[in-house]
């Protein structure tokens, strides 16, 4: 078993029991999305070997050249993009994720909204919200969440699945957990993105539904 298995098997365990202690114990136990950005071929091709399918990229491009090779090699991979989109990358975009967590902005919605008729593997979308106000950080604010939203489900007919955020690193990451949740409560929607290597334990007790993972699943990047 090589340390990739291993740390599979480990975070697959450690997501199921603090999932059955939960107050969500009788949802799906969440996804658990490995964060491959940057990550060698090496370990990578690993993770594939040990049966995992369902990935994370933060840049198109990259994501790109990297799975265009596996796709044929490997049935069920599920791609996710969990950085900030660049609109002029949106028609690339959607064909190649199953998920995008990052709407965050205005323009960026115009834009899928204006190619979601044509082919389109994205069947999953996610509006990124800035919990903490971080001016260096990207996400629709939580005062403008209901009217962005509100703009995508009616007005572009995106269908908007759930929420992301991350957490300022100086903040306890349950506070922004439990006020993502609240607001998800408020739009009706089921779906969490939210939870990485340090925290998605306590991202569990708050309901989240996909596990952004990295570094505790590869190891730390090169």
């Amino acid at each position: 078993m090589n340390i990739i298995e291993k740390n599979r098997t480990r975070i697959l365990q450690n997501i199921n029991k603090s999932h059955s202690s939960s107050l969500h114990k009788h949802s799906d136990l969440p996804k658990l999305v490995a964060i491959s950005k940057k990550q060698s071929e090496e370990r990578v091709l690993q993770a594939l070997q040990s049966g995992h399918r369902v990935f994370g990229e933060n840049r198109v491009q990259e994501a790109e050249n990297r799975w265009s090779k596996y796709f044929s090699e490997f049935q069920n991979i599920e791609l996710h993009l969990v950085g900030s989109l660049q609109t002029n990358k949106v028609k690339k975009a959607l064909k190649l994720f199953d998920v995008i967590h990052s709407i965050d902005r205005q323009s960026l919605a115009i834009e899928i909204s204006k190619n979601l008729d044509k082919p389109c593997k994205t069947k999953t979308f996610f509006i990124q919200v800035n919990t903490g106000r971080e001016k260096q950080k990207s996400g629709v604010l939580p005062e403008d969440i209901n009217d962005f939203f509100n703009f995508c489900k009616n007005k572009l007919k995106i269908h908007i699945s759930g929420l992301m955020c991350i957490p300022p690193v100086s903040d306890t990451p349950g506070i922004h957990f439990c006020y993502l949740n609240h607001l998800a409560k408020k739009l009706d929607l089921k779906t969490l993105s939210m939870g990485m290597s340090s925290d998605y334990e306590e991202a569990i007790k708050f309901g989240s539904t996909h596990l952004r993972i990295g570094e505790d699943f590869f190891g730390k990047r090169f």
